[in-house]
């Protein structure tokens, strides 16, 4: 068996094979092409096992590898680092350190995510993207407007600037002519915006309908089309976690905990694991308690014995614990209607 540890950069890598014994047998600079990547692997014996660091582009060369037939896995970045903590630091060396934890066993692996699932990742990055582009918009709006003069905004005042009729209004608002221009490039930008967004939803209609697991999560209050498609992304594989505190701990919904000695506490969420299915699940906390009572009860309950913040991120970990057996006895929720 030999080891290779990959220094990933998005045009190079640098590449330090290893044998059974820890011995060095090559080490270089590749280009991250199929090409250079056969020429410095030709020669070699046996089965290759190998490590990249997660980063933006490492699937390029998780993929690259896969092709050409290699055991590859994907370390947690920051976690190597911590085992691994060096004051020198050059390629090199990274990929030499990468091999020797990999023979040894001791690489924190990421999950390797399949291709499918990360479109599906970019899709639903490329929404939230306009999505949070849109919200800047409104707010430089809103800015300009409270901006103009007191009677103007009196004489224009409106329940919502970005409904039908509010829009009108802000077009036949009379301003000085920069602010005019100012207001007419913004109210531009946010019609091509929304055009962008409903484009995007078409997209994430399209996963919806091709993934099971989404519709599956749809049948929980709370999780619309979006909602559900982006949880059933992001935790791709159910079977990933042997339970469920596992998913709460990925979700980073869990409390950070101190102990020493007698002495035990318990504060705020890690915030650590995945943001985006955090986001989710907290997202979906208040539609869940309109639409189910024992989830709204529950939350109501939480709410009277903590703060709000803490019940609303108590229900989202019981959301999520809704979604794993969701996903896991493959069936939908069923909703006791009182």
């Amino acid at each position: 068996m030999n080891y290779m540890g990959i220094d990933h950069h998005k045009q190079y890598s640098h590449l330090t094979l290893l044998d059974n014994g820890g011995k060095q047998v090559k080490s270089g600079r590749v280009w991250n092409t199929e090409r250079e990547v056969r020429g410095f692997l030709e020669g070699k014996e046996g089965e290759t096992r190998a490590v990249i660091e997660a980063g933006r582009t490492s699937y390029v060369m998780v993929d690259l590898m896969k092709d050409l037939g290699v055991d590859i896995r994907m370390a947690h970045a920051s976690e190597v680092k911590a085992i691994a903590k060096a004051k020198i630091k050059t390629d090199k060396r990274d990929s030499k350190i990468l091999a020797d934890l990999l023979r040894a066993d001791l690489i924190p692996e990421v999950y390797l995510r399949s291709q499918a699932n990360r479109v599906a990742q970019r899709v639903l990055r490329h929404r939230a993207f306009y999505v949070g582009m849109r919200t800047r918009v409104k707010n430089k709006i809103r800015v300009l407007f409270a901006q103009q003069s007191l009677e103007a905004q009196e004489a224009s005042r409106i329940e919502s600037f970005f409904s039908r009729k509010g829009l009108e209004v802000l077009k036949g608002l009379e301003m000085p002519s920069f602010d005019r221009d100012l207001l007419d490039n913004l109210l531009s930008l946010y019609q091509h915006l929304e055009e962008r967004i409903k484009e995007s939803d078409g997209l994430v209609e399209q996963l919806y309908e091709q993934l099971r697991e989404a519709q599956l999560i749809r049948t929980i209050p709370g999780f619309g089309p979006f909602l559900s498609v982006l949880a059933a992304v992001e935790i791709a594989d159910i079977n990933r976690f042997k339970s469920v505190s596992k998913l709460h701990a990925y979700a980073g919904v869990i409390p950070s905990t101190h102990s020493s000695g007698a002495r035990t506490y318990h504060g705020k969420i890690i915030k650590a694991g995945n943001v985006w299915l955090r986001w989710a699940a907290v997202e979906a906390v208040y539609p869940a308690c309109v639409g189910d009572f024992d989830i709204r009860l529950f939350y109501q309950r939480k709410a009277r014995r903590k703060a709000a913040n803490i019940a609303k991120v108590a229900t989202a970990r019981r959301l999520l614990t809704i979604i794993y057996r969701v996903l896991r006895e493959q069936r939908e929720y069923i909703l006791y209607k009182r």
